[in-house]
């Protein structure tokens, strides 16, 4: 007997999910969190994403990789405020290969019209990238630069204070220039594409960040998310890896 156009949808649904779900257990979320767009009027007052993996290998390869991510949103008047955390460790015969943790709050006053305050701490610990940790504070004014049905974009920039401590030397306190923008395309009613760029400079060094994601939404709560992450630091400790850390993933999101 022939499918339903409405079967094949779901079948073809279902065969995306069960193929990527190796991949989703070792993705890196995004959670959009610099210049985001303002909140819609129909938005709930409390929202939030989640995302757990594990994986573990054994045999001829022993590994095992451990993500936890999480976004929270809630609304108060013109105030909209979001908490993030993540954790990453990843470990290869019985070597630690990745571990990073990250904490961040945000606080976004809306003004008349497209402008907005904004301000937000974010404290980082990555173990191979040459800190011991790093602690953000930044704060400025952003604007709604594009708002129709199917673009958003706002741009936002301030100054900061950043405190670097150093595994071996002393800890660095330095004022941070701060600029960002995101974007969003919504090219259908399932699916948008998203980018979001910052940049922070200080006399030391100069931190990038980009984040390109293709989300399609499968239902009301379940979303899958194709994304491409870029940190970059221009002149990190001398104990540091890389300069750059990408990150291509495909994650399954949760919504509520």
């Amino acid at each position: 007997m022939p499918y339903s156009r409405r079967d094949l949808v779901a079948i073809t649904r279902w065969m995306l999910l069960l193929a990527c779900w190796p991949l989703w257990l070792t993705a890196a979320y995004a959670s959009p969190f610099y210049a985001p767009p303002a909140p819609k009027e129909d938005a709930p007052v409390f929202s939030g994403d989640a995302e757990f993996g594990f994986t573990r290998l054994s045999g001829n390869t022993d590994s095992q990789t451990l993500i936890g991510k999480m976004l929270l949103t809630w609304l108060t008047g013109n105030y909209t405020y979001s908490l993030r955390g993540e954790v990453r460790n990843v470990t290869k015969d019985d070597e630690t290969s990745a571990e990073q943790y990250l904490v961040a709050g945000r606080e976004r006053y809306d003004l008349e019209g497209p402008h907005y305050l904004f301000g937000f701490a974010r404290w980082e610990k990555d173990r191979f990238a040459g800190y011991d940790q790093q602690l953000s504070v930044i704060g400025g004014y952003g604007r709604q630069i594009l708002e129709t049905d199917a673009h958003t974009l706002s741009l936002e920039a301030g100054p900061g204070y950043r405190h670097d401590r150093l595994r071996d030397d002393d800890n660095d306190r330095l004022a941070v220039a701060y600029t960002a923008l995101d974007y969003r395309w919504g090219f259908s009613d399932y699916a948008d594409l998203q980018q979001e760029m910052s940049l922070e400079y200080t006399e030391q060094n100069v931190t990038s960040r980009s984040l390109t994601a293709l989300t399609a939404r499968l239902n009301s709560k379940l979303s899958l998310r194709l994304s491409h992450e870029i940190k970059h630091n221009s002149e990190p400790p001398a104990d540091a890896s890389e300069r750059t850390d990408s990150t291509v993933s495909a994650s399954l999101l949760y919504r509520w």
